[in-house]
């Protein structure tokens, strides 16, 4: 739901409300009870890019997606050491 600011011209009081967008705008002062309400122009809201790699997937160079590439061939040909460590170990 979005956060809508509210003064009150009468008395001076300022507050925040949670409020549906289909919902009327508040007239009526909590504080001092007048008819004198108004709501503020917010900030609006802000995006959020939740979780990583968006940086890192979304806008590198043809030379570093051709590196890792290369890497990631390279890297998948050996074992990984911790299952090494695992046979390892079952076996003594």
């Amino acid at each position: 739901m979005p956060t809508y600011d509210y003064v009150c011209d009468a008395c001076g009081h300022q507050f925040e409300a949670f409020q549906t967008i289909t919902e009327a705008a508040m007239q009526k002062c909590p504080e001092c009870g007048k008819l004198k309400l108004r709501r503020l122009f917010g900030p609006g809201a802000a995006i959020v890019f939740k979780g990583s790699g968006f940086y890192q997937t979304d806008y590198r160079s043809e030379s570093y997606r051709k590196g890792a590439e290369a890497e990631r061939k390279n890297g998948s040909d050996s074992k990984p050491k911790s299952t090494e460590k695992k046979t390892a170990k079952s076996e003594s």
